[in-house]
């Protein structure tokens, strides 16, 4: 059995049945049996379909961020925040998908016609993350389901009431059951998906399981999308409005409990304001409410992982011991649950784990540079290439350090964002392949190259 645990109280929420090889196995049958009679029907059918879930996802969003927050501890602010941010992505795709996945004519010359079509891959493997599933859930069996795909999705052990409420309002909305299929369990029934004869798997989670993942998919020679970690960097510049940028990048650093892989992970300050920013930066901190996940007035809940705590820790002792000095926190909150202070570490350099390795909770390093160079230098040493961001009043300024940003997204003036229309993706250790955008739909489909010639 799978056990749910509350992170804000440490209890047992419920017990579920795990999936076994053999019902994997059966699902996987039914969903290849299935798939190519979803696929045949007319779009404007599959359309309807996933309208009807949007229509279900609104009326019931209360009692989703609810089951949400109790299974993660994401604030309830934050809960019903995701739950609205579903929408605009299940737009996107309503709107865009029929254009993406129609022929392209590419030649037509009277004697011969080349096509492109746009076929679906087949039976694709989902395996979610717990941080935002509805966000990067959609992001998958959407796109995957509107062009005609069947999915297994199995979503995190820390999120799998929030998974099977997805499976359950997406029959309701009438996608078939074998269509799309629930599996529940932890990493070992997820290795198990890898070993069936699916067409793709796509993946959100950690580079050390993406790593194992990627290596399975290569092998089976499949189609791989894996959205992974990130550290991502922010560079401030001294011509801000140091109050503002503070205050934006410790939203950016600090909302979910710092749990999000687009989270600000390291900052970057100008020498000329970096004491500025630093007080203003720690009176932002200050003004942050930590508590019951369930209260309206709480920003920062519990950890959802109890292990990350010990993560957490050795990269505050890690900084300490090599001459970092922590402004504020750096332990756990002596209470019920996964709760850790809100933790800004100062003096930081790159010899230390908090300034290279992903944090993935409430702590940040913030480093003083001398110039645009410096800054840039260091924004580029990691070995993940997930986000950037600049903040300074010029745009041209911006532009040029982050033409120069190894990262799949790039910000100026603004941080932790996602936005539908626009590709989501990752270089180095933060990915393959693209979510998100028309991009993202094509990664459903496959291309058939037609070449027709007339009679003579």
């Amino acid at each position: 059995m799978l056990k749910i645990t509350n992170p804000a109280t440490g209890a047992t929420v419920r017990e579920l049945p795990e999936d076994d090889a053999t019902l994997l196995a059966e699902k996987y049958r039914r969903a290849r049996d299935a798939q190519p009679e979803w696929a045949a029907r007319p779009l404007a059918d599959r359309l309807a379909v996933i309208r009807r879930f949007r229509e279900i996802a609104v009326a019931r969003s209360e009692a989703l961020a609810r089951t949400l927050t109790v299974e993660v501890g994401k604030p309830i602010t934050q809960a019903r925040n995701e739950l609205k941010g579903l929408l605009p992505r299940i737009d996107f795709f309503l709107e865009h998908v029929a254009a993406v996945r129609s022929p392209d004519v590419v030649l037509d010359d009277g004697s011969m016609r080349e096509t492109i079509a746009h076929e679906p891959l087949g039976v694709v493997g989902n395996i979610s993350a717990w941080n935002y599933p509805y966000f990067v859930g959609a992001n998958v069996f959407l796109p995957a389901l509107l062009t005609g795909n069947a999915v297994l999705y199995k979503p995190s052990e820390f999120a799998s009431l929030t998974g099977l409420e997805i499976a359950s309002m997406l029959h309701e909305a009438g996608v078939p059951r074998d269509v799309f299929a629930a599996i529940i369990g932890g990493g070992s029934i997820g290795a198990q998906l890898l070993e069936q004869s699916i067409n793709g798997i796509f993946f959100t989670g950690s580079y050390s399981t993406g790593k194992k993942i990627a290596e399975a998919a290569g092998r089976k020679m499949i189609r791989l999308q894996m959205e992974l970690g990130g550290k991502d960097p922010i560079y401030v510049a001294e011509d801000v409005d140091v109050r503002a940028a503070a205050e934006a990048t410790a939203d950016g650093a600090f909302y979910n409990t710092g749990q999000s892989c687009c989270s600000v992970e390291r900052i970057y300050v100008h020498s000329g304001i970096f004491d500025t920013f630093v007080e203003a930066f720690m009176n932002a901190v200050k003004a942050f409410v930590i508590g019951d996940p369930m209260d309206d007035q709480t920003y920062l809940g519990p950890l959802t992982r109890q292990a990350q705590i010990a993560v957490l820790e050795d990269q505050i002792l890690d900084a300490v011991a090599k001459g970092a000095k922590v402004l504020c926190g750096g332990k756990r909150i002596d209470r019920p649950g996964f709760f850790f202070e809100p933790t800004v570490i100062v003096h930081t350099n790159h010899s230390m784990a908090v300034m290279r390795e992903e944090t993935f909770g409430p702590v940040i390093g913030i480093q003083q540079v001398s110039d645009d160079a410096e800054a840039l230098r260091l924004m580029n040493d990691s070995a993940y290439g997930l986000t950037a961001g600049v903040y300074t009043r010029s745009q041209e300024r911006a532009r040029r350090i982050l033409a120069g940003a190894n990262a799949g997204s790039v910000y100026w003036n603004c941080c932790d964002r996602v936005s539908p229309r626009l590709p989501w993706s990752g270089r180095g250790h933060s990915g393959i392949g693209v979510t998100l955008s028309k991009q993202g739909i094509l990664a459903f489909l496959q291309p058939k190259a037609w070449h027709l010639r007339a009679p003579r």
